[in-house]
């Protein structure tokens, strides 16, 4: 199964709740914090909704 690797790439100061719990759920505690997931449709949908915040890259 595909990996994602996601960095977080800007500050969730001043963003929405929603925002802010997105981050947290990916393990996104601050810039340049990197984390590697599965590419599964949960963890999509809450890189969709950060996806001004986060930089993602594929890796094997």
């Amino acid at each position: 199964m595909a990996r994602l690797k996601v960095t977080q790439i800007r500050s969730e100061i001043g963003r929405k709740q929603n925002q802010r719990h997105s981050l947290r759920s990916l393990g996104l505690k601050r810039i340049n914090d990197v984390v590697v997931k599965e590419d599964r449709p949960e963890i999509r949908g809450m890189i969709f909704t950060v996806s001004h915040l986060v930089k993602v890259e594929e890796v094997e």
